[in-house]
C-alpha cells in the first residue's frame, strides 16, 4: 500500500487550484462580453442614427428601449417570483422625479442654466447618469418598503397594496410646490421655498434637460437584460422561481421566502427607477399621473403576454405593444379596437404567453452530445472485484 508525501499532496492541490483559476476568470470575463457588445451597439446607434428629437422612428426606438427596461424589471416580481404587483409605474415615477431634480437643480447650481451642458459623455451627461443611478436607489428603498407587505399578502391582496402605493405617490406629488426657474432664487432659497419640494405640483415637473439618447437607453437596457438573465440562471433566481411555483415546497427545501420576495421588489424597483430617469429626460417632463395604474397595467400586460419569467418573451412583447399602436395610427378610428382584439386573440391562442416559461433560444434544436459506447475492456474494468463487493 503506497503513501503519498505531504509535498506531493500540496503539489496536487496547487495544480488543481491553478487549473480552476482560468475557468473562474473565464466566467467573469464571459459575463462582461454581452455588456461590451451591447455598449458597442448602443454607440453605433447613437452615431449612425439621427437624433430622437429630429426623427420620429428613432424616437419610437428610444421609447421602446425604455419600455423594455421597465417590463423586464417588472418580470422579476410578477414573472420570476410570482407576485402580483400593479404599482410598477410608481417606482418609475419616483425614479424619474429624483433624477429630474438632480439634473434640473444641479445644472442650475453648477452652470447657472438648466440647458444641456457639454457634448457626448460630457459633464452634463455624467450628471445625468449619476442622477439615474440615484433615482434607481431611491426607488429601490421604496421597493423595500412595498415589498414588506408581500411577506404576509399574496394575489389580489398584494395587488391592492401595490395599487395603493402608486396612488399615494400620485397624490403626494400633486401637493409639491411650483418649480423654481431662477438660479438666484434657488441660491437664496430657504425652508419655505424648499418645503414642500419644488417639483411642479399637479402640473408636473417640466423643463428637464433632454439628456436621454440612444446610447444611454440601450447601454442601460443591455445591463438590465444581463442582470435579469444572470439572476434567473443563478441559485437566487431558481429559488425565486421555486417560490412562484410552490411556496410551501420552497420553504420546506430551505428557501428563505421572505428574503426572496423583498429582494425581487428591490431589484425590480431599482431598474424601474433608472427607467423613470431615462423617461423623464427623454420627454423633458414628468407628471404625477405617470404613477397611475393605467401605466402599470401596460407593463403587467407585457409580462403576461411575453410569458411568466421569460426575459426574451417579455422583451418581444414590450416591442410589439409599443410599436403596434404607432403602426396603427393610420387607422385612428379603429386603432384601439384592433389593438384590444389582437390581445384577446393572443390570450386565447397562447394563454401561457408568447414563450411561456422558456427563452427564445430554447426553441432552437440542439445537437445532443453522443456518449461513446463502452468497450469490452472498459466494461470489465469497471466491474467491482469480489474483495470490493465484500467491503
Amino acid at each position: 500500500m503506497s503513501h503519498s508525501s505531504p509535498e506531493t499532496n500540496a503539489d496536487i492541490s496547487n495544480a488543481e487550484a491553478m487549473t480552476s483559476m482560468p475557468s473562474r476568470f473565464g466566467n467573469a470575463w464571459t459575463a462582461l462580453i454581452p455588456i461590451a457588445i451591447g455598449i458597442a451597439i448602443a454607440m453605433l446607434l447613437h452615431f449612425l442614427l439621427p437624433s430622437p428629437q429630429k426623427n420620429y422612428y428613432v424616437k419610437v426606438a428610444q421609447i421602446t428601449g425604455i419600455v423594455i427596461v421597465l417590463a423586464v424589471s417588472l418580470n422579476i416580481v410578477n414573472g420570476m417570483t410570482g407576485q402580483f404587483s400593479i404599482g410598477h409605474a410608481g417606482f418609475m415615477t419616483l425614479g424619474g422625479y429624483m433624477s429630474a431634480t438632480i439634473t434640473y437643480y444641479g445644472s442650475m447650481l453648477l452652470w447657472g442654466s438648466t440647458a444641456k451642458h457639454g457634448g457626448f459623455l460630457g459633464s452634463g451627461e455624467w450628471l445625468f447618469a449619476a442622477s439615474c443611478l440615484a433615482g434607481g436607489l431611491f426607488a429601490a428603498v421604496a421597493g423595500y418598503v412595498v415589498g414588506l407587505p408581500s411577506l404576509r399578502l399574496r394575489g389580489d391582496y398584494l395587488a391592492i397594496v401595490t395599487l395603493g402605493f402608486g396612488e399615494i405617490i400620485r397624490v403626494v406629488l400633486q401637493q409639491t410646490a411650483k418649480v423654481i426657474e431662477d438660479p438666484d432664487v434657488l441660491a437664496n432659497a430657504g425652508v419655505a421655498e424648499l418645503v414642500p419640494p419644488p417639483l411642479g405640483g399637479s402640473l408636473g415637473f417640466s423643463g428637464i434637460p433632454k439628456y436621454t439618447s440612444l446610447f444611454w437607453v440601450y447601454a442601460i437596457l443591455t445591463a438590465t437584460l444581463v442582470v435579469a438573465w444572470r439572476l434567473k440562471s443563478s441559485s437566487i433566481g431558481r429559488a425565486m422561481i421555486s417560490v412562484r411555483e410552490d411556496e410551501i415546497a420552497a420553504q420546506a427545501m430551505g428557501v428563505n421566502i421572505a428574503r426572496k420576495k423583498v429582494m425581487a421588489f428591490v431589484i425590480a424597483a431599482f431598474f424601474a427607477g433608472i427607467g423613470g430617469g431615462l423617461f423623464a429626460h427623454s420627454t423633458g417632463a414628468v407628471s404625477p399621473k405617470d404613477a397611475g395604474f393605467q401605466q402599470s397595467f401596460d407593463f403587467v400586460i407585457m409580462t403576461v403576454l411575453g410569458g411568466r419569467g421569460s426575459i426574451s418573451g417579455v422583451t418581444i412583447a414590450a416591442i410589439l405593444l409599443t410599436v403596434l399602436p404607432e403602426l396603427l395610427r393610420d387607422f385612428e378610428q379603429y386603432r384601439l379596437i384592433i389593438y384590444a382584439l389582437l390581445l384577446v386573440i393572443m390570450m386565447l391562442v397562447r394563454p401561457q404567453g408568447l414563450l411561456g416559461i422558456h427563452e427564445i433560444w430554447d426553441l432552437w434544436p440542439r445537437r445532443r452530445a453522443t456518449v461513446p459506447a463502452p468497450t469490452a475492456t472498459s466494461s470489465v474494468a469497471s466491474l467491482p472485484t469480489p474483495s470490493q463487493e465484500l467491503k
